[in-house]
């Protein structure tokens, strides 16, 4: 870890008694997810990002996707019970959550939203998301994902 610093997802993570692991790499906004994950020589099945949408009825969602996967907004709407589902705008990230693009963790955000992780998660001994900011990542277990967040897996992703 850089200098031992901590993110507030870190922090929120040991309150909650949730074992994890950090991981830090040079930040660089510029990074794709698939780019991160060889930098941690770690297999992109395992590495997931965290996108913000917003429903027809004004609710926002977050989904938890593996990177190199997308996220269909069909399949999104579904899981979350709304007609259509939109992404947000990335200038509305920030206000909303407290976290910049390439930086968005579901774990801590401003506000909890319903959240939705990728059903290719359960498969996982251990995955990676976002710590909260640029160049830090988190490795946990799915189900310790799901305690800290309070979510569950869905059918959200179209194909690679």
């Amino acid at each position: 870890m850089k200098n031992n610093e901590k993110t507030n997802v870190m922090r929120l993570l040991e309150q909650k008694k949730i074992s994890y692991q950090a991981h830090s790499y040079e930040a660089d906004p510029a990074l794709t997810g698939e780019q991160i994950a060889e930098i941690l020589h770690e297999d992109a099945d395992r590495v997931f990002k965290t996108l913000v949408t917003q429903g027809k009825s004004g609710q926002y969602y977050v989904f938890v996707v593996p990177v190199k996967a997308e996220l269909d907004l069909k399949k999104a709407a579904k899981a979350a019970g709304e007609k259509a589902i939109v992404m947000i705008k990335q200038k509305e990230l920030l206000p909303l959550t407290g976290y910049v693009h390439g930086g968005c963790s579901p774990i801590g955000m401003k506000k909890p939203f319903p959240t939705f992780i990728h059903e290719t998660a359960e498969k996982q001994e251990k995955m990676f998301v976002s710590a909260g900011k640029v160049g830090f990542q988190i490795e946990l277990a799915p189900q310790d994902l799901l305690n800290a967040v309070g979510c569950g897996y869905a059918d959200i992703a179209g194909e690679e």
